[in-house]
This record gives structure tokens, C-alpha cells and sequence, in this order.
């Protein structure tokens, strides 16, 4: 067992590497070929999936990603011709990424467009359309954008091809928020009565016209470096239960979700109620990793920082203790799952920072790596990263770490800095 001095000593003597924050980078850079395609939180920038593909596999490889997200590791991983396997539980990353990693020619795209632009514009205020009865989608839609939006979901539903088909869908997928009431610079669920939402149909053309350039820049790549046919491929499924042999793995690349990770089906709502992914709400939070809604008295926590963790917030709050407790017994779950599908002398990357909850530190990097270790993992390296660009919710409110809106007063900068754990198996 992995001590808990050992691994604080380990992490006290690790310097920010300046290289590994991409300062550089530009919005452009970090949103080239289909990265740019659909907002996500707590996106990690495509350059630290490059360069940790590049130094630590070869053309062939298999990548897999147990938190596949938006899809970033999966297209790099393509542009590399490393074949890779993506999995998320939560159904609008699932189309997010099939969109992302699908090259479609520009010359068959292009006219669909225009085809249903021309449908788009039939559209009148005699028009028969089927609106959905929500009361979730009636709380956050107007009643002309919610019509509009139900006339653009149909026309794109009548589209044959099913890669075209999950493009325009994932197009459709990011206008929702400007279309919507929701506060615009907010990633907490919040209403803006006095925003005036987007027009439909003109901020989609908007947004497709820019994914179109992302596809062509991306099928154009590929073809150039000859990994259009590199294999590819996203599940909807646990990341417990990766569709992947064992043994077969060389790297895996991931950024996992955070001990608040139910938050993900906050905001993701508007795209899960608009496509029916879910009945309510709080069914789609019990799906994702470490909710106390599915806490288990059997979970192994495997980490003496863990354990701490876990007593120091029984004192502030018994919920919370227990949703953190469920979250660390249920990744070392999904790091043995990760030791499983590896090769020998395979390794795993992770992209974590540390957070705070109840005034208790989150120790996620530290107790990640005493879970590794015990699990038979060998220290490869360990990165700590500044974090200039992540698309991550720039702000918490300190007492209870979830997401705090931009205007208040006492909130606090969430993740300053990350660690990159970059782990072998022997």
C-alpha cells in the first residue's frame, strides 16, 4: 500500500513545466480541424493529446480514452493514424465525438446544406410543426424559438446519411443555449429573462457554415497523411466496461470527470431533453461516476489520502462525504478496468487537478496516484501544468464547490493549475 507521506512528498517536489501549458496557443490553435465544432466543459486542449501520442506510441497503436468527453483524444489520435476506442455514459458527448471523428467529403456535405436551407426556408407561421411538451424545454425555450427549433430538429431528422445526419445534429446540439433564456456567460443553470435568444435558423447557418470549414479542414488532413480509414470508434457505455481486449491498449489518454461530475447532466440538459436521451433530470445525474445516489458500501478505495478525505469531510457533511467516498472507490474501479485492457509497459495519461469541497482539499491527483501504484502501476512521470486555456468553469463557490456564476462576490478561481499522471504497467 502506497504511503500517504510518500505520495505528498512525491507530489511536494514537482515543479510547473511551462512547456506543458501551451500558453502560446490560440483559440484558433486550439479549436483547428472539428475541435471547435460544440462548447464542452472541462475540455482539454488537443496539443497535450498530440504530444503524448507522439512520444509514447507509434502509427498503429491503439489509443483508448475511458471518458471520451467531446472527443479530443479520438480525433488526434485519427490525424495521427492511431487507431483509437472512446467511451462516455453521457449520450450528447457520444454525438459530439461520432460528428467530431467522422470525415464526410466536403463535396457530398455541401450540398445537403444547402438542401435544407432550402427546406429551412419554407417555413412559415401556417407551418404544421410537432413542438415538444416539456416542461423542462417550455422553462427554458420561448415559445417562437422552441417552434423553430422543433421545425429545424425535423428537416435535419429527414437527412439520409447517418454521418451527415449526427453533423447537423451536433450543430444543432450548440445553438441551443443561444437560442434558450439560459444566462449566455454562465455554465450554471440560470435564467436571463431579459436575453433576447438567437434566431434558429440564422444562428444555425452560422454555426454550420463554420463546422464546414472544420470538416474540410480535417478530411484534407487525412487524406494528405493517409488516416482517413484509421479506425475509430465511440460507446455509449460505463467506463468500468471498455469494449477493448485485454492486453491490446499501448496508451490511454483521458481527463476525467471531477468528483461534481453529476453537474454534467445540468449542462448538458438543454441537448439531452431536446433529443429525449432521458426521462428527468435526475435520472441522467445517477449514470455518472461517483453520484451518491448509487453509493456502495463495497467500493475499495485503495488510498490511505482517500481515507482521509473521507473522515475529514465526515465532520462538515455526511452527503458529501459519501459522494466523494463513492467517486474514489469507483475510479480505482476504472483503473483496474484501464490495467486490464493495457499491454505490458502500456501506459495511461491522466489530466486531473485538485479541487475543494466543504473547506476539505480534494486531493484527485494524489489519490490517483496511490490507487495506480497499488493497483501494480509504475511512476512514469508526473506533469504539473498551468492552465491558461482549458474550457473549464473559471469559477466555485468555496463552501460548496459547485459551479458559481460569474457575478459572485466570494468566488474563487477553480483550477489554477493540473497534473498529467502518466503511469506504466509492468
Amino acid at each position: 500500500m502506497a504511503r500517504k507521506q510518500d505520495i505528498l512528498k512525491l507530489f511536494e517536489k514537482i515543479e510547473i513545466d511551462p512547456s506543458w501549458a501551451f500558453a502560446d496557443k490560440t483559440r484558433k490553435d486550439t479549436a483547428y480541424i472539428t475541435h471547435g465544432y460544440h462548447r464542452y466543459p472541462a475540455k482539454f486542449i488537443p496539443q497535450i493529446v498530440s504530444r503524448l501520442v507522439a512520444k509514447y506510441t507509434k502509427e498503429g497503436d491503439l489509443v483508448v480514452d475511458p471518458f471520451g468527453g467531446c472527443g479530443t483524444t479520438l480525433v488526434e489520435s485519427k490525424v495521427m493514424c492511431r487507431p483509437s476506442i472512446g467511451v462516455d455514459i453521457n449520450p450528447v458527448a457520444v454525438l459530439m465525438t461520432k460528428a467530431k471523428t467522422a470525415p464526410i467529403k466536403p463535396l457530398v456535405l455541401a450540398p445537403t446544406f444547402i438542401e435544407l436551407k432550402y427546406r429551412l426556408g419554407s417555413y412559415g407561421s401556417q407551418t404544421k410543426v410537432e413542438t415538444p411538451d416539456h416542461e423542462r424545454i417550455n422553462y427554458w425555450f420561448k415559445p417562437e424559438q422552441k417552434r423553430k427549433l422543433a421545425f429545424l430538429s425535423s428537416e435535419i431528422s429527414k437527412i439520409k446519411d447517418r454521418g451527415a445526419r449526427d453533423f447537423f445534429y451536433c450543430g444543432f446540439s450548440n445553438i441551443l443555449k443561444n437560442c434558450s433564456i439560459w444566462l449566455q456567460k454562465s455554465n450554471k443553470p440560470t435564467r436571463d429573462f431579459e436575453k433576447k435568444p438567437a434566431d434558429p435558423f440564422i444562428v444555425f447557418s452560422r454555426q454550420i457554415k463554420a463546422m464546414l470549414r472544420g470538416n474540410t479542414d480535417f478530411y484534407n488532413l487525412l487524406q494528405e497523411r493517409g488516416c482517413i480509414e484509421t479506425f475509430c470508434k465511440v460507446y455509449c457505455t460505463d467506463a468500468r466496461k471498455i469494449p477493448a481486449k485485454s492486453n491490446s491498449v499501448s496508451l490511454i489518454v483521458t481527463s476525467p470527470p471531477y468528483v461534481t461530475s453529476y453537474e454534467y447532466a445540468d449542462l448538458h440538459q438543454l441537448t439531452v431533453l431536446w433529443f429525449k436521451y432521458i426521462k428527468n433530470l435526475s435520472d441522467f445525474r445517477k449514470r455518472f461516476i461517483g453520484t451518491a445516489y448509487h453509493s456502495n458500501k463495497e467500493l475499495v478505495l485503495n488510498s490511505e489520502i482517500a481515507e482521509a478525505t473521507k473522515k475529514a469531510l465526515l465532520q462538515k457533511d455526511k452527503k458529501t462525504a459519501e459522494g466523494v467516498s463513492t467517486y474514489f472507490g469507483e475510479m480505482n474501479q476504472v483503473f483496474e478496468e484501464m490495467r486490464r485492457i493495457l499491454k505490458k509497459g502500456g501506459r495511461t495519461a491522466i489530466v486531473i487537478g485538485n479541487t475543494k469541497l466543504k473547506g476539505v482539499e480534494i486531493l484527485n491527483a494524489e489519490v490517483f496516484a496511490g490507487q495506480l501504484i497499488n493497483l501494480g502501476f509504475d511512476v512514469e512521470k508526473i506533469i504539473k501544468r498551468e492552465i491558461p486555456s482549458k474550457n473549464l468553469p473559471s469559477t466555485r463557490d468555496p463552501k460548496t464547490g459547485r459551479f458559481a456564476k460569474t457575478t459572485d462576490k466570494n468566488k474563487i478561481l477553480a483550477y489554477p493549475t493540473e497534473y498529467i499522471l502518466i503511469f506504466k504497467k509492468i
